[in-house]
């Protein structure tokens, strides 16, 4: 006889055990009774996985043990060597590789806040990232150091030459010993642990200022979830959790996907990671087979593209057992490609942001199957709701703005108390995204009140493309918008009113924009018009109405 959600619900959070749930003092927020309460706990846990790979890139297989040793070795010599003290700021921008993981361990480990920059971002947006959060050391790969040498921030450089003034990562290392313990600093939940940045709808970046407790939550919410779904589909929970999981991570891990759902779980369950330099669906196919992957996780675009590859057949994909993938709208037909493509697998998709720790909201197992549309149901730990433009609860059905609550959620942004307070009221985040809720408490997202384009999991905000279009002198007018696309979710394209007796190519307009914004922020569609763009009586252009038009013209 199968559970009801309810159910299910109690007797994984029930009195002892893993999953049960405590108040934070008198906030009405519940919290992970058995969490870490900082990094550093969850970092010496780590340490009893031992000799089990932890993570591989490549050739490469390093141990938690061996994870752990470089982690404090390069803790200390941040305390040591360059000053860096408990609420620093030390910036990491690199490619998946190895060494980011090591560097993140050790910053917050130090007690520094890590900062990990948008690998993709050009220099004049990683330059903004290093200012706007005072980073006192930057640690960054060959190819974004040679973006960075001119911060006059101290630079350690992994995998590349190391310009001038700056210092190899091996040499700041230097010999790593098996006794090396981690430098004596007190953490606590509420102090700081990480900055990610979220573009904004208008203007720079958001620093996005996470708590050791949203850190140290955020993998008993991905493993709650995970067990929920096994529950529910009435298998054994303990059997289950018995089974090594080995993750496949095809995002970035400066993404809070990639860091939380990807890179702290596994160091909280004791899995494997798979690092890829980049996403590349052939690639994956051979290491899928060639380390017994049983987790892939991404976005939508990645499990399509896997299943789309001509030599998907070709490879032994027998240990992959779960798809998971979140970040942007599911197209309607992966479920039934899944289903053909890699039967009995357990396909789920989930909704989180930045400011939620990444995921506060799953859907997986029979749930999935049966309500395929829906981002699911909340977290144990998370209170969701939609209210109207005044604030006020709607009831289930009515279409408002989603709002979580919850230990996953933020401080708020670094150094913008307005924007915080916009967002953060009375502990509730005001997410942007318009749902409704039904009467058994499913998630629906209806459409995004931000302005934002979201390109194979890569938010895209209108209102900065659009800015760095309006740099051109050929443009008068311009709105951006999101193009269908089956593969990516969305592709970004610009409708252009050009300026009188003024002419430009859409090659001339990417090429313009390519020093200005990060590439996958570029258009890949233009469509120019002689006359007005259309706009409401407050001079907002509608978005919706153009698209409606410019797509029915294609």
């Amino acid at each position: 006889m199968s559970l009801s959600h309810a159910e299910v619900e109690a007797q994984l959070t029930g009195p002892g055990q893993l999953f049960e749930m405590e108040e934070i003092g008198d906030t009405g927020v519940r919290t992970w009774k058995h969490a870490p309460q900082h990094f550093r706990a969850l970092l010496e846990m780590s340490r009893f996985h031992g000799e089990k790979v932890f993570l591989v890139y490549e050739d490469q297989h390093i141990t938690f043990e061996e994870h752990f040793r470089r982690a404090a070795t390069l803790a200390n010599r941040l305390v040591t060597e360059y000053g860096v003290a408990k609420g620093d700021r030390v910036a990491i921008a690199m490619r998946n590789y190895p060494e980011w993981v090591v560097s993140f361990s050790a910053v917050l480990a130090a007690g520094a806040i890590a900062v990990p920059l948008n690998a993709w971002w050009t220099e004049a947006e990683l330059a903004y990232g290093v200012s706007d959060s005072g980073a006192k050391v930057l640690i960054a790969d060959g190819e974004r150091a040679e973006r960075l040498a001119s911060t006059g921030v101290p630079l350690i450089v992994a995998r590349g030459e190391a310009p001038a003034g700056a210092r190899t990562l091996s040499d700041v290392m230097g010999d790593v010993s098996a006794d090396v313990t981690l430098p004596a600093v007190e953490l606590s939940p509420d102090d700081p642990a990480t900055i990610f940045y979220t573009s904004g709808t208008t203007g720079r970046p958001k620093g996005a200022l996470g708590s050791h407790r949203n850190l140290g939550q955020s993998p008993m919410t991905l493993a709650y979830g995970f067990l929920r779904a096994v529950v529910l589909a009435g298998k054994d929970p303990g059997a289950a959790s018995s089974v090594r999981r080995v993750t496949l991570l095809t995002v970035p891990l400066f993404h809070v996907t990639g860091c939380f759902s990807g890179l702290t779980s596994t160091l909280f369950l004791g899995g494997g990671l798979i690092l890829m330099y980049k996403w590349d669906p052939l690639e994956a196919l051979k290491v899928i087979e060639r380390e017994k992957a049983t987790t892939m996780i991404g976005v939508p675009t990645n499990a399509w593209q896997l299943m789309s590859h001509p030599d998907f057949g070709k490879y032994d994909l027998s240990s992959l057992t779960t798809l998971g993938y979140g970040g942007a709208p599911a197209p309607p037909k992966l479920l039934e490609r899944i289903t053909e493509n890699l039967p009995n697998r357990a396909p789920s998709n989930g909704y989180g942001m930045t400011e939620t720790t990444a995921l506060a909201i799953g859907n997986g197992g029979p749930d999935y199957l049966a309500r395929p549309d829906s981002i699911g149901l909340p977290s144990a730990v998370v209170d969701v709701r939609v209210v109207d433009p005044l604030g006020d609860a709607l009831p289930p059905g009515e279409v408002g703005e989603l709002c979580l609550r919850g230990p996953n959620v933020i401080l708020g942004y670094w150094n913008k108390p307005e924007a915080t307070a916009q967002t953060f009221i009375d502990g509730w985040v005001h997410t942007g995204d318009l749902a409704k809720i039904d009467s058994e408490g499913f998630v629906y997202i209806v459409d995004r009140a931000k302005d934002m384009v979201i390109r194979g999991g890569e938010n895209v905000y209108c209102a900065e493309v659009e800015a760095a279009l309006f740099e051109h002198p050929a443009v008068d007018d311009v709105a951006v918008i999101g193009v269908p696309h089956d593969e990516l979710g969305e592709e970004v394209g610009a409708v252009i009113r050009l300026t009188p007796g003024q002419s430009v190519t859409p090659s001339e307009l990417q090429t313009f924009l390519a020093d200005r914004i990060a590439k996958f922020k570029i258009p890949n569609h233009f469509w120019f018009r002689d006359g007005e763009l259309p706009r409401n009586p407050g001079g907002k252009i509608l978005k919706t109405r153009l698209r409606q038009e410019v797509l029915a013209t294609s």
